[in-house]
């Protein structure tokens, strides 16, 4: 949170970030696919890995307010991108040399906290996900403590109650698909109105939460591309009242594309 500059008390601004993964490697070699396990859930290659980390740096050094919380996605590419970003905003000496997470040697695990949220996976219909290598069954399954096991000992936040408590449904329509980031953004910001928030996601995530509240169309959403939300917050005794979200272009809108840009 951050003050307002005209009553910081006791008005304060929250602030949502939604940032998708970064790249991944079905779109650098499509061979991959043939072999894939889990051809549905592509890993990042490294430069992701690096993208995602120097994006942790950038938000790190250019907003003007700490992050308490990250929801992520249960795709391992965004597992794997929020791993990065935790690493570069909770590094205890910020190094603008380094390159991805095995540079940082000491973390401050008091950061931040980090939970898996359902509600932030992929747009589940065959726009987003081919009919050929999605599960036959429609069950897109994970091994939530394996990818809580990649996040730093002691950042996540197990008592956290989910919003989605299991996956989106296959074959979802877009419309759904835009309600369901759209409502997750205001119940995840309704239930920590005191804590800003980073949303580990999906291209799709990120274009329409980015397009609502910016009012445009978005044509491109770029790898590890930020969205930035904020809206002022009143806090009573007791009582708590927020206004609407805006989209704020400190990031410079840095990879979200859109008509009239």
């Amino acid at each position: 949170m951050e003050s307002s500059p005209s009553n910081p008390n006791p008005h304060s601004y929250q602030n949502i970030l939604m940032m998708r993964h970064g790249d991944r490697i079905d779109k650098i070699n499509p061979l991959w696919l043939d072999t894939a396990a889990r051809p549905w859930d592509p890993p990042l290659v490294h430069d992701g890995m690096v993208r995602a980390f120097k994006t942790g740096q950038k938000i790190r050094s250019q907003i003007q307010f700490p992050v308490h919380r990250v929801f992520v996605s249960p795709f391992i590419r965004c597992i794997q991108t929020a791993s990065e970003v935790i690493a570069a905003l909770s590094a205890v000496d910020f190094n603008p040399n380094a390159k991805s997470s095995s540079d940082v040697t000491d973390i401050d695990k008091s950061k931040l906290k980090v939970c898996i949220e359902f509600g932030l996976s992929e747009m589940l219909n065959s726009i987003a996900i081919r009919h050929e290598i999605a599960p036959k069954d429609g069950k897109f399954e994970f091994m939530i403590s394996d990818l809580e096991a990649m996040f730093p000992d002691g950042m996540v936040d197990r008592s956290v109650e989910p919003v989605y408590k299991e996956m989106p449904q296959w074959e979802e329509t877009v419309q759904g698909c835009t309600d369901r980031f759209l409502g997750l953004v205001k119940s995840l910001a309704d239930k920590y109105p005191s804590e800003n928030l980073l949303l580990v996601t999906h291209g799709e995530g990120v274009r329409t939460t980015f397009a609502t509240f910016k009012g445009v169309d978005v044509y491109d959403v770029e790898y590890c591309a930020c969205a930035e939300l904020r809206r002022e917050v009143s806090s009573q005794v007791g009582f708590t009242k927020a206004g609407d979200f805006e989209v704020i272009t400190s990031l410079g809108q840095a990879g979200i594309k859109y008509q009239g840009q």
